[in-house]
C-alpha cells in the first residue's frame, strides 16, 4: 500500500449513514459529512498554517528592509547571516511544505472521499424511496438531484477549507502584526473588515436564493432531455422531434432567465466587491507612511503593511467569490435537499424480520386499496392461493390485476385488510427478504444496460456460468445471445444490451427476463403476460419449459391470451376491482358468465377493451 493510498483512506468514502437525511440545511450538511469531521479539521488547520505564511513572508519582507537599511552594503550580509538563513529556508522549505500539506489534506483526504461518501449515502437513500417516487418526477432530474447536492457539498466542505480557514488565518495574522505598528492601523483594517462583512452579507443570501433557483432550472433541463433520449423511438415514431425541441428550448429558455438574474447579481457583487479591495492599500498603505513620517513606524514596517494590505485585497477578491461559490453551492445543496430527504412512505416495520424461504400459500385478507383515490384498485379481495397452485388472474384494463401484484410484493401497502404468506403478514417482514421469494416476469421487460451475463445473473448473483447457461436454454435464449456482438465487439454473454435492452428484440427482452426468473428459482412465481411478446413457435417452447419451471411453486399468472391460462389449476376473474367469479377454465366456461364472453369474443386470443367487455 502506498503512502498515497494510506493517506487517502483516512475517510471511509463510503460509510453508511445514521438514519434518515435532515430537511434543515445545518442538519443535512452534518449527516453528509459525518464520519470526515476529524480529518475536516485537520485539514482546516493545515489550511490555517499556509495562511498564515503569507503573514510571515510579509514580515520577513519587513525586516529585510529595516536590516539593510540599518547595515552598509559592506556589512550587511556578515552582520545578517542568520536573518537571510532564514528568510531563504523559509522560503524554500518551510513555505512549500506548509502548502503542499494543506493541498494534500485538500487533494487527497477530503475531496476523493467527501463526494463518494455524500453520493453513496443519498444513492442509498433514493433507493429505498417507493416506485411511487421515481413515477413522479423524471430518473434524469432524480440522477442530477443525487450528482448535484454531493458535488456542491463537497465544493461547500473543501472551499472552507482551501479560501476561509486560510483566509482567516492570513487576517488574523495581519491584524496582530499592524497591533505591532501602532493600533490605529489595526482599527483601520478592522474598520474595512466590518464594511467587508456587511456587504458579504447583503449579497450572499441574494446569491444563494438565485443560485437555487438556477440549479432547480438545470436539473429540469436535464430531466426534459433525458426523458426525450429515453422514448426516442417513440419520438421518431409519431414524428415529435419538432415538439420535443419546443418543449426542451422552453425548459432551456427558464434556465437561461435564472441564469441571467444570477449574472445580473453576480455582477453588482463584483463592482462593490472590487470597490471596497481598492480602498485597503490606501488606508493601509497611507496610514503607515503618516506613522513613518511622524516617527512612529520604519520604512520595513510599510513595506510589510503594503504587502499585507496588498495581498488582502487580492484575498479579498478571491475570498468573496470562493463565497459566492460556496453560498451558490449551499442553494444546490438546499435545491437537492428539498427533493432527496423526501423521507420513505413505505418502510420496513422496526420489528420487521428477515423472511425465510417460504412454502408459498398467499392470502389477501379482505384486501382494499385505491392508491388514495375513492375508486380504482381493488376492493375486498379475499383469495387463498394454496402452496404449490397455479392461478390465473383475468380481468379488462384497470381491473385490478397488476395492483394485486403489487400488494402481494408490497410496492404498496393495503389500505384496509392484510396480505400474508404462509399466514405472515407481508408488512411485518423486510421489504428486500419478502421479494427475494418471489420470481416475476412483466410484459415491459426491463434490462441494465450491462452484459447479457449480468442481466441474467441479476436473478441469482452467485450462480456459476453453468447455471446461467441452463437457465437460458430454458428460456430458449442461448441461441440468440451466443451470436451477439456489440458496439465495442463483446460477444455472446459478454456482449452489452443497451439502455433498457434496445438493441433486443421484445421478444429476446422477455426470454432473457424469464432466464433471469428461472435462475432466481423462488418459492413465488408471478408471470404478468410473460410470453405476450413471443411468437407461437417459441412460446410453444417455453410453455413447455414453464411448466417444468413451476412445479412445485406457487404461480400467479395474468394473462388477456386466454389459452395460456387455461390449464390452470384455478382461473378468478376481476371486475372493477372485485372478484366476480372463480373456477376452472371448464367450469367457468359451463358457467357461461363474464369469463365466457371474454373467451368467446378473443380474436387472435386476447381479451379486448373494457368497453368490448362490457
Amino acid at each position: 500500500m502506498t503512502l498515497v493510498t494510506r493517506i487517502g483512506g483516512l475517510i471511509d468514502a463510503f460509510r453508511p449513514a445514521d438514519g434518515a437525511p435532515p430537511q434543515t440545511l445545518g442538519a443535512f450538511f452534518s449527516w453528509c459529512l459525518k464520519g470526515s469531521w476529524p480529518m475536516l479539521w485537520i485539514a482546516g488547520v493545515l489550511s490555517s498554517i499556509a495562511g498564515a505564511m503569507e503573514v510571515i513572508a510579509a514580515l520577513y519582507l519587513g525586516w529585510v528592509i529595516d536590516a539593510a537599511l540599518a547595515s552598509g552594503p559592506d556589512v550587511f550580509f556578515a552582520d545578517h547571516f542568520w536573518l537571510l538563513f532564514g528568510f531563504v529556508g523559509f522560503y524554500l522549505v518551510l513555505r512549500p511544505l506548509a502548502f503542499a500539506a494543506s493541498a494534500a489534506s485538500n487533494s487527497i483526504i477530503v475531496g476523493p472521499n467527501v463526494l463518494p461518501l455524500v453520493l453513496s449515502r443519498l444513492h442509498r437513500w433514493t433507493l429505498g424511496q417507493p416506485v411511487t417516487f421515481f413515477d413522479n418526477d423524471f430518473a434524469g432530474r432524480i440522477a442530477q438531484k443525487q450528482m448535484q447536492a454531493a458535488r456542491a457539498t463537497t465544493d461547500v466542505a473543501t472551499e472552507v477549507i482551501n479560501t476561509v480557514a486560510f483566509a482567516l488565518a492570513s487576517v488574523i495574522g495581519s491584524a496582530l502584526f499592524l497591533i505591532s505598528v501602532d493600533y490605529r492601523a489595526a482599527l483601520a483594517l478592522a474598520l474595512w473588515l466590518v464594511v467587508y462583512v456587511l456587504t458579504i452579507r447583503f449579497f450572499m443570501p441574494r446569491v444563494r436564493v438565485n443560485s437555487a433557483a438556477r440549479a432547480s432550472a438545470r436539473a429540469m433541463v436535464t430531466g426534459q432531455v433525458v426523458d426525450t433520449i429515453t422514448n426516442i423511438k417513440t419520438v421518431k415514431l409519431f414524428a415529435h422531434a419538432a415538439f420535443e425541441d419546443r418543449v426542451a428550448l422552453s425548459a432551456m429558455k427558464v434556465f437561461r432567465d435564472r441564469s441571467l438574474e444570477f449574472g445580473e447579481i453576480s455582477t453588482w457583487f463584483r463592482l462593490a466587491l472590487m470597490t471596497l479591495a481598492g480602498t485597503l492599500p490606501v488606508l493601509l498603505i497611507g496610514g503607515t507612511l503618516a506613522l513613518w513620517a511622524q516617527g512612529s513606524a520604519t520604512a520595513g514596517a510599510i513595506a510589510a503593511a503594503g504587502a499585507i494590505s496588498m495581498r488582502i485585497a487580492q484575498m479579498s477578491g478571491w475570498v468573496s467569490f470562493t463565497l459566492m461559490s460556496i453560498y451558490t453551492a449551499v442553494g444546490e445543496v438546499e435545491d437537492g435537499m428539498r427533493t432527496l430527504s423526501v423521507p420513505h412512505q413505505l418502510t420496513d416495520n422496526p420489528d420487521a424480520v428477515a423472511l425465510a424461504r417460504v412454502q408459498g400459500e398467499v392470502r389477501f385478507d379482505n384486501v382494499s386499496f385505491a392508491y388514495g383515490r375513492k375508486r380504482g384498485g381493488v376492493e375486498h379481495i379475499n383469495l387463498t392461493v394454496r402452496a404449490g397452485e397455479k392461478l390465473g388472474i383475468v380481468g379488462a384494463s384497470g381491473a385490478g390485476k397488476s395492483t394485486l401484484v403489487s400488494l402481494l410484493l408490497r410496492l404498496y401497502d393495503t389500505e384496509k385488510g392484510a396480505v400474508l404468506i404462509d399466514g405472515v403478514d407481508v408488512r411485518g417482514v423486510t421489504q428486500e427478504s419478502l421479494r427475494r421469494q418471489i420470481g416475476m416476469v412483466t410484459q415491459e421487460t426491463a434490462m441494465f444496460n450491462r452484459s447479457a451475463r449480468d442481466n441474467i445473473k441479476y436473478g441469482r448473483p452467485d450462480a456459476d456460468e453453468a447455471e446461467v447457461i441452463e437457465a437460458t436454454r430454458a428460456a430458449e435464449a442461448h441461441d440468440f445471445i451466443a451470436h451477439m456482438i456489440d458496439h465495442n465487439d463483446r460477444k455472446g454473454y459478454d456482449a452489452y444490451l443497451g439502455e433498457r435492452g434496445v438493441k433486443l428484440s421484445g421478444g429476446q427482452r422477455q426470454r432473457i427476463a424469464l432466464a433471469r426468473t428461472f435462475l432466481k428459482d423462488a418459492p413465488i412465481l408471478v408471470l404478468d403476460e410473460a410470453t405476450s411478446a413471443l411468437d407461437s413457435e417459441v412460446e410453444a417452447a417455453i410453455q413447455a419449459t414453464l411448466a417444468k419451471v413451476m412445479e412445485g411453486k406457487t404461480v400467479l399468472a395474468i394473462a388477456h391470451r386466454l389459452s395460456t391460462i387455461a390449464a390452470m389449476d384455478r382461473i378468478v376473474v376481476l371486475d372493477n376491482g372485485r372478484i366476480v367469479e372463480e373456477g376452472s377454465h371448464d367450469a367457468l366456461l359451463a358457467r357461461n358468465g363474464l369469463y365466457a364472453r371474454y373467451w368467446n369474443r378473443q380474436s387472435g386470443g386476447f381479451i379486448g377493451s373494457e368497453e368490448a367487455a362490457e
